[in-house]
């Protein structure tokens, strides 16, 4: 068992009495006592206590430092090409790499020269693993508690209706796979049929896009916008 800082500091203090006291006898022996001071002898005492006291206290402060941020942790989605999708909790100041060891590490597919594996990742963050066909812009996001992605747009108006949409005209492909039932795969091709053909007109012009039927449709209309 190891010896609290009280404990420690007594035993020193006792060592430090027997040590003025065998100096005491030593000189009484060989008639040099009065010529020591014991003022001086005293004062010295009190100066070694009070060091010792400080630098026990110091290495005190320093322990309950570390103990406490080592306690301070992030919590972070991630998805896409790791082994363990889903929420990992992670000291403060960890990087993408650290999550993806949480993760369970990537798959064999995964595309990791497309991240930052040192970004330092913040709470509430998702990151996104893309694979090898796929290409993407943007790996983080932070996403609303309805788990789709606020989209600021500087150059349009802000109406209470689309606060919380993703539009389909501007939603990188990150954003687009927040959408329910909407993979990687299928927010690449809305990506792509956007690139071709133009801006969305409607909403509904998303069932053009291959991999959106009506049902699937049905469950993203209300959380997108033009």
């Amino acid at each position: 068992m190891q010896i609290d800082n009280k404990k420690k500091l007594i035993i020193l203090i006792i060592l430090i009495i027997g040590i003025i006291i065998a100096f005491i006898i030593y000189t009484i022996s060989t008639n040099t006592y009065n010529e020591i001071s014991l003022d001086s002898l005293v004062s010295d005492n009190e100066n070694i206590a009070e060091n010792i006291n400080n630098e026990i206290n110091k290495q005190s402060e320093n322990q309950l430092v570390n103990e406490i941020d080592e306690t301070e942790e992030i919590i972070v989605h991630i998805a896409g090409e790791v082994k363990k999708e889903g929420i990992v909790y992670l000291k403060q100041g960890s990087r993408i790499i650290d999550a993806i060891k949480e993760a369970g590490g990537e798959t064999k597919e995964a595309d990791l020269s497309q991240i930052n594996l040192a970004y330092e990742l913040q709470d509430g963050q998702k990151v996104y693993i893309p694979n090898k066909n796929e290409k993407i812009t943007e790996y983080i996001t932070v996403s609303s508690g309805n788990n789709v992605i606020v989209e600021e747009n500087k150059n349009s108006e802000s109406t209470e209706g689309k606060e919380n949409k993703v539009n389909i005209n501007t939603a990188n492909q990150s954003e687009l796979d927040s959408l329910p039932g909407i993979g990687p795969s299928i927010a690449q091709r809305i990506i792509e049929y956007r690139e071709e053909n133009g801006n969305f007109q409607k909403i509904e012009d998303l069932q053009n896009v291959k991999g959106i039927g009506d049902a699937k449709f049905s469950d993203i209309k209300d959380n997108v916008t033009v």
